[in-house]
């Protein structure tokens, strides 16, 4: 595990080239080692104005840097691991990670020992941790009571002795940098135990562990025979562990119940010391069935002082927790608009808030509205041509609700209502918005039993759960809308849907990933 080179380049906007290289530093034996390893798919390290051009272009962040470029820019170019190619020299560079913080790009490239064609996993790669790992290293040593950028500066110009100790000959050592200072006189501070990169002080006072589970829940629904339904649940487990001692252990296990849905991609921080194969594999790209891991996901860590994410999860669950449906006919300066609403009989009927709000773009203000509501109480906002259906804490016993009504509008003004370049014509949504507290539509949850503490004291242990919905549209069924797709691999969609109506059944049993959006071949970025 080697690194071939190592760079901090700041960003800053408006400048020529957006940017300056404030430290860079090569590996020629790591190199050599490279070249012999990737064979005829070596590419070499390029120059520093060549490297900080390609990796402003592709992370986005060349000034004049606006059009669509299909390399970098379509949907199957997603990046969600901070691992890039460059094109340089007339090859690509890869892999090099690089992410920004603080205004500051920290960028390596790995040694990869085997050939880059085809190119390996990323798992296979064990440089590639070691290149966050280094790469954190330095973040926390430059940004740890930094005041003014006179400190920065000193830190900066201290790297490369530092990284003599720290990283010799390409090899990380050492990702605390601070150790190096210490013992090469940069500084006469201290430190009588080593802690982990991501925290930087102790904690003094009564011990307490509070854990939060939150769930949003996305959906795309339409109505129709020819679009398929989707909907996807994304999750999170929030920590705050005020915890005595350097480096207290804490493992909290996530459960399911018998009918509960597995969760899937899981990603979890840093300070996660280690994790049963079983969590590492489970994916959402995979066919669900019987065999999938379904718990208990435990997770053993040491915390930083601070909030922070523990993980975050994906999960296929098998309905929407409100489906419904959404006409609207448009006549003259009128239209008619029928909302129906049904809450799955799974899922818990007691809201924090509940409201459907209903926009009309491209059109004047509302100067009339006729309607008839089922259940809760309808708003008209007339300057902002939107109705909001205030639907409360809780669905009837019937589960079902529904809207009906006709709404006029007047001369349109361009400077004052709401404009949309989709939402032209028939082309219309509602979207929901609710949040649901001590509950999660997969059915994970964390109690008392589930966190174990290994410190001094008896900390006290809080455990908290809630569903909210995030992007939760329903579209008009009789006009074309915005398709989701369940792959990365996009194709144009035709309009000329014939549609059918939720009236007479309102459930469905579709299960796609909301995934991207393809709209009148355009696309766009995925909800």
């Amino acid at each position: 595990m080697a690194q071939r080179a190592v760079w901090l380049i700041s960003h800053e906007p408006g400048t020529p080239l957006c940017g300056t290289v404030r430290f860079s530093r090569r590996y020629p034996t790591v190199e050599k080692r490279a070249k012999v390893f990737n064979g005829t798919s070596y590419v070499p390290i390029p120059e520093d104005g060549p490297f900080l051009k390609a990796l402003f272009f592709e992370l986005r962040l060349l000034d004049d840097d606006k059009d669509f470029v299909e390399s970098r820019d379509s949907c199957s170019h997603i990046n969600k691991t901070s691992v890039y190619g460059l094109l340089v020299g007339g090859g690509e560079l890869w892999p090099v990670v690089a992410f920004l913080k603080n205004n500051m790009i920290y960028a390596c490239v790995p040694l990869v020992e085997q050939t880059l064609s085809p190119r390996p996993p990323l798992i296979s790669i064990s440089g590639i941790s070691q290149s966050f790992e280094l790469l954190f290293g330095i973040q926390d040593f430059l940004h740890l009571g930094q005041k003014n950028e006179t400190e920065l500066n000193t830190k900066l110009n201290q790297l490369p002795d530092l990284l003599l100790q720290a990283c010799p000959f390409g090899t990380l050592l050492d990702a605390n940098l601070q150790n190096s200072l210490d013992s090469i006189n940069f500084a006469s501070v201290t430190h009588p135990q080593k802690q982990p990169a991501w925290k930087v002080g102790t904690y003094k006072g009564k011990p307490q562990v509070s854990v939060s589970i939150t769930e949003k829940v996305k959906s795309m629904q339409y109505d129709k025979q020819d679009i398929a339904d989707t909907w996807q649940v994304v999750g999170a487990v929030t920590c705050k562990c005020d915890l005595e001692g350097i480096m207290p252990n804490v493992t909290i296990s996530l459960s399911l119940p018998t009918n509960g849905s597995p969760l899937q991609d899981i990603l979890v921080h840093p300070c996660v010391t280690s994790l049963d194969s079983a969590i590492l594999t489970s994916s959402s790209i995979d066919a669900m069935d019987d065999s999938a891991f379904s718990g208990p996901y435990k997770f053993p860590f040491t915390p930083p002082l601070e909030s922070f994410n523990l993980c975050y999860y994906t999960s296929q669950v098998p309905v929407p927790p409100i489906l419904g449906f959404y006409q609207m006919k448009e006549e003259e300066i009128q239209v008619k608009i029928t909302v129906n609403l049904k809450l799955h009989e799974s899922v818990k009927n007691n809201f924090e808030f509940c409201e459907a709000r209903i926009p009309f773009y491209n059109r004047g203000p509302v100067t009339h509205v006729e309607y008839k509501v089922s259940f809760g109480q309808l708003e008209v906002f007339r300057e902002r041509s939107l109705l909001i259906w205030i639907i409360g804490q809780k669905f009837p016993k019937s589960m079902e609700i529904s809207l009906s009504g006709t709404v006029t509008f007047g001369a349109k003004s361009h400077e004052k209502q709401p404009f949309d370049e989709i939402c032209i014509g028939g082309t219309a949504y509602l979207k929901l918005h609710f949040k649901i507290l001590d509950y999660t539509l997969t059915g994970c949850y964390a109690d008392q039993h589930s966190v174990q503490v290994f410190a001094s004291g008896k900390p006290k242990i809080s455990t908290h759960r809630k569903l909210i919905s995030s992007d939760y549209y329903i579209w008009n069924s009789k006009a074309p809308a915005p398709i989701t797709y369940g792959s990365l691999l996009l194709s144009l969609s035709s309009w000329t849907l014939n549609g059918h109506s939720r009236k007479d059944e309102i459930s469905r049993s579709s299960k796609v990933n909301l995934c991207q959006v393809s709209f009148y071949g355009t696309e766009l970025e995925a909800l």
